[in-house]
């Protein structure tokens, strides 16, 4: 069997098996180093198509839609954190914005020493675990009743009811709750009917956590379901055909086919939410709180905003939100390592 041979660098003619590059060596020469016979390379060829530039000129009409967003992040998120300096520095009004003297860890003894900051610490904890122990299962579950339905006018129905709470500002959500729970609002007009008397919602502490959570329920757990629906249109249907052969009735299918199908994007979505765990909603907090209520609805949020903006305190606001994000970040680097571990899904 004969075998061609190219000299190096030329490009092999269309149709060869293998294209291959043998270099005769002389045996004894000084080149060879005494080794005989030929060093077979595979050809790499001319045209190098997997580098970043070859990428970037053929498609840099879609990579130009990136520039924004980087622009975005770049001056809104990237430059502001330049800003955290002035936890460790004295900062006062129309002076450098990076602040006057060097002070160390001053304003971070202050807020450890601080017996109202753990109160607003533990709130934001207790109002941050509700949250994600509600709101984050129940789009899951409504995302699996559509997913049943065989009726899809009344699918297509139910999914636009449930997704229109989203698109409400946070003042009108707000204002909805405080018209429903006043004293006399529609819950204790119920309430009146019932023969109970009227509860002053808003204004009792141990009322607070509820009111928000359900609110958040309501706004939120509709347009959640989005990405669940678009998880469960990629399960492949002949697992759904192969269990129903095997005899499972729609609930098995539902826990052994449609559920192992989706839980990829349910552990994205979960070290997502516990990242943003201690960003409770400070918008709808601060519409709703008042200061009868300060004992279990003021959050880490709202007191940097009552410090920071009312006060004039900058610099200890800016070392108590300094906190609140390293915080942040160890519990998503956290949460991503243990879902790496176990179910081998994590976000990098």
């Amino acid at each position: 069997m004969t075998s061609a041979q190219f000299s190096p660098g030329t490009q092999p003619g269309r149709g060869a098996a293998a294209a291959v590059v043998v270099e005769d060596q002389v045996a004894g020469s000084g080149r060879s180093g005494g080794r005989r016979g030929g060093r077979v390379k595979p050809y790499g060829g001319t045209n190098n198509t997997n580098t970043w530039r070859h990428a970037l000129k053929k498609d840099w009409r879609l990579y130009s839609l990136l520039v924004l967003p980087l622009v975005f992040l770049l001056i809104f998120r990237y430059l502001p954190m330049a800003g955290n300096v002035i936890a460790f520095r004295r900062f006062r009004p129309g002076s450098s914005i990076f602040g006057d003297e060097w002070v160390g860890f001053h304003y971070i003894e202050m807020f450890i020493n601080d017996p109202t900051f753990w109160r607003v610490f533990w709130n934001t904890v207790i109002l941050g675990g509700l949250t994600l122990a509600v709101c984050f299962p129940l789009p899951i579950i409504l995302a699996l009743m559509f997913n049943e339905l065989r009726s899809t006018v009344f699918k297509r129905v139910a999914q636009s009811i449930s997704y229109l709470p989203h698109f409400m500002s946070i003042v009108i959500v707000a204002g909805i709750v405080m018209q429903l729970t006043s004293l006399n609002g529609t819950v204790n007009q119920l309430l009146g009917l019932l023969g109970a008397e009227s509860v002053p919602f808003l204004q009792l502490p141990e009322w607070f956590r509820a009111i928000y959570v359900s609110s958040e329920v309501w706004q939120t757990v509709g347009w959640g379901t989005i990405l669940y629906l678009a998880a469960l249109t990629t399960v492949d249907p002949q697992l759904y055909e192969a269990a129903r052969i095997d005899g499972a009735n729609r609930w098995k299918q539902m826990w052994h086919v449609t559920l192992p199908g989706i839980t990829p994007t349910m552990v994205v979505l979960l070290v997502l939410s516990v990242g943003t765990f201690m960003s409770v909603g400070f918008e709808k907090v601060l519409l709703l709180y008042n200061p009868l209520v300060y004992e279990t609805a003021d959050i880490i949020a709202t007191y940097v905003y009552r410090v920071g903006i009312t006060s004039s305190n900058f610099s200890y606001a800016t070392a108590i939100g300094l906190f609140e994000a390293i915080i942040g970040l160890i519990l998503i680097l956290t949460a991503n390592g243990v879902a790496r571990k176990l179910g081998g899904t994590s976000l990098w």
